[in-house]
């Protein structure tokens, strides 16, 4: 198992992707073989290949980390030719003075391998002469070029669509803990129904932040992208979604711990304890309205009004019994919750 989690990946890549790199690679074989006539065109070949990314902003950070790192790869491999001939051990010599190199500039580990790499195979490929480097270093950059034109040609990636479903998924999940916890403070709970609901409530966390992950790859996927422009405001709409709804789940796992370490079997006779249900279930609506009006689900849920439930805030006297303490914590972060939902924070 273990052996292959190292080696495949939990999904394939997409099958475009992999026909683009494809595209790249052969277009900068052959364009740079013709212009460069000599030795096969390696150079150009790898950097198509690796810059083909799944964004273009990645494509051009590709394109800059692999033309960097060759150029300075050849420029080892021309010099230390230059000082100690042509031996057999130099390449080894190139590797280490490579790394060193990278290690001295700070280069990320990709750059700094790419150091490494170029200045090996310009040394066991060819010559190493002055001439035979700067083709090497051109033949790179037109590689390059080629993996980005041809990434941002034929479908250029728009990370949108994943953002979309997990930002929807987060906001359905949300408003269904809301309703759960609402049900928890007005029936009898038994222990496990209680730490059922704490873990669930927890769980909220992991799927906000697959909605943030999504939404960032979609924000990386749009930088430099032709199609930018019938997708930002999309994009800038789910960024606002996720950053007012993100407060709540910590108000909310606030609201769940209070009721699960204070919880008995009287508390649903407490006609606040069915106010602050209430609005709970309120705010749930209110947060189904808003993926709702965001466009977000594929199959928005029936709502029982497209007016948004929570219009005044909940104005309670003081418990008559000995839950004073859970209703004060439960109003506090309730008021947070109808201010995220209200734009009032």
């Amino acid at each position: 198992m273990g052996m292959t989690a190292a080696i495949r990946s939990a999904k394939r890549a997409p099958l475009l992707q992999v026909l683009k790199s494809a595209v790249a690679t052969i277009s900068a074989w052959l364009v740079a073989g013709w212009l460069i006539p000599g030795p096969l065109p390696v150079f150009a070949a790898i950097a198509a290949l690796l810059v083909v990314q799944p964004s273009i902003n990645q494509s051009f950070a590709k394109a800059i980390e692999r033309s960097i790192g060759v150029l300075a790869g050849v420029v080892i491999a021309v010099l230390l030719t230059l000082l100690f001939g042509q031996l057999s051990w130099l390449v080894l010599l190139a590797v280490v003075v490579a790394m060193l190199v990278a290690w001295v500039f700070k280069a990320t580990p990709g750059a700094a391998n790419q150091v490494a790499i170029s200045a090996m195979l310009v040394l066991a490929l060819g010559s190493s002469s002055p001439d035979y480097a700067l083709d090497r270093v051109l033949e790179t950059l037109i590689g390059a070029v080629i993996g980005i034109v041809v990434n941002a040609l034929i479908v250029p990636p728009v990370l949108v669509a994943p953002a979309r479903r997990d930002l929807a998924l987060f906001g359905g999940e949300l408003a269904a803990s809301l309703d759960r916890l609402a049900v928890a403070l007005t029936s009898t709970q038994t222990p496990g129904q209680l730490q059922g609901l704490m873990v669930e409530a927890r769980l909220l966390r992991p799927v906000r932040d697959a909605a943030d992950t999504s939404i960032k790859a979609a924000e990386e996927s749009l930088a430099l992208n032709p199609r930018r422009s019938a997708h930002r405001d999309e994009l800038r709409a789910m960024r606002a979604l996720v950053d007012r709804l993100s407060p709540i789940v910590t108000q909310l796992i606030g609201m769940t711990r209070a009721c699960v370490d204070h919880y008995d079997e009287t508390l649903g006779d407490e006609p606040t304890v069915h106010a602050i249900a209430e609005q709970l279930r309120r705010a749930g609506h209110d947060v189904r309205l808003a993926v709702q009006l965001a466009e977000l689900a594929p199959e928005p849920e029936a709502l029982t009004s497209a007016i948004p439930a929570l219009t005044a805030p909940l104005v309670v006297r003081p418990p008559a019994s000995d839950h004073w303490i859970l209703v004060g914590s439960l109003m506090e972060d309730l008021r947070r919750i109808r201010a995220e939902l209200r734009d009032e924070a």
